[in-house]
């Protein structure tokens, strides 16, 4: 293969990994796809392509729907223990985001939501909202009519909006936002942390490093959210311990929402993500995981950082 179709793949990688983790939710599973993807561009007769980019993109999201039937993705979600690959802001993975309707796709919150679609439905919404393409062009993608992609796109639509919208945030307003969240939280007291949820706030966590949960932990109340926030935040030897020293609590944003950051001689051992709905936490997601959190480990010692919230917990 000649240099100029290698520059021609290159080209699109960024927006085709975008769209295989917008798909998948997995930054892993999404360069998989697209190192798949490279080798049937590798094997295509490149004189017969039309339009290279309309094919990679065909390529690219069925390939991920595959990944999606898959028996080992169903098995994943059937016992509840799938999360999101959490993002840095910055990271090309994360994708466009010149909308509200595309900073928006990225998030935890419409990434889990994405879950209870059907693949083709996922594939229409993120086509449609995220990378703006008409629905005579999904239509092709897909190998479907053009009115099923508009009840596809529908039904996926109102699926994701009747949980609400989400508050855009730059940096400057999500270290104001951890900042409270983490007095809160060191606070000792559950009022102070129920005074920043919204009265439907929801937890998710996957153990928070402490517990490796076979299934995801979940909190139904604001109440239960303090009570496991203020519990996991208070420091303890055995947590010093399990961490291998004493972690850095740094604000930054994570797939477009405030967030939460232990860090540990440059590995980020946790984050919090906090979902904001007007001007309150109306979700927070904890992810302690290793496996999810290799990229983000990986952008975070690219990148230089603003002064930790608590320089050593």
């Amino acid at each position: 293969m000649d240099t100029a179709t290698v520059a021609r793949f290159e080209a699109s990688r960024d927006r085709l990994a975008s769209l295989a983790y917008r798909l998948l939710g997995s930054a892993a599973d999404a360069e998989d796809t697209v190192q798949d993807a490279f080798l049937r561009w590798q094997a295509a007769d490149q004189q017969y392509l039309d339009a290279p980019e309309a094919w990679l993109t065909r390529i690219v999201t069925n390939l991920a729907l595959d990944r999606l039937r898959s028996a080992q993705a169903r098995r994943e979600s059937a016992v509840g223990a799938w999360m999101p690959e959490p993002l840095l802001h910055g990271d090309p993975m994360l994708g466009p985001a010149d909308t509200v309707e595309q900073r928006e796709s990225v998030t935890l919150a419409v990434l889990m939501l994405m879950e209870r679609l059907s693949p083709v439905e996922r594939a229409v919404y993120v086509l449609r909202e995220a990378f703006s393409y008409r629905h005579a062009e999904i239509a092709e993608i897909l190998g479907i009519t053009e009115s099923a992609s508009q009840q596809h796109a529908h039904r996926a639509r109102h699926r994701i909006t009747a949980a609400g919208k989400g508050t855009d945030t730059d940096e400057a307003a999500a270290r104001r936002i951890v900042e409270a969240f983490a007095d809160a939280a060191a606070s000792g007291r559950t009022e102070p942390l129920i005074a920043l949820l919204t009265d439907d706030a929801t937890g998710t966590s996957d153990g928070s490093g402490v517990v490796l949960a076979a299934t995801l932990i979940r909190y139904s109340s604001p109440e239960q959210i303090a009570r496991a926030v203020r519990a996991g935040f208070k420091p303890s030897p055995a947590k010093r311990r399990l961490a291998g020293g004493s972690p850095s609590i740094h604000a930054a944003v994570v797939n477009n929402c405030p967030a939460m950051l232990a860090t540990l001689d440059g590995r980020v051992l946790g984050v919090t993500i906090l979902e904001i709905r007007d001007h309150k936490i109306a979700g927070v997601r904890g992810i302690a995981t290793p496996h999810r959190l290799g990229r983000l480990t990986e952008r975070w010692q690219r990148q230089e950082h603003a002064a930790p919230l608590i320089a050593a917990w």
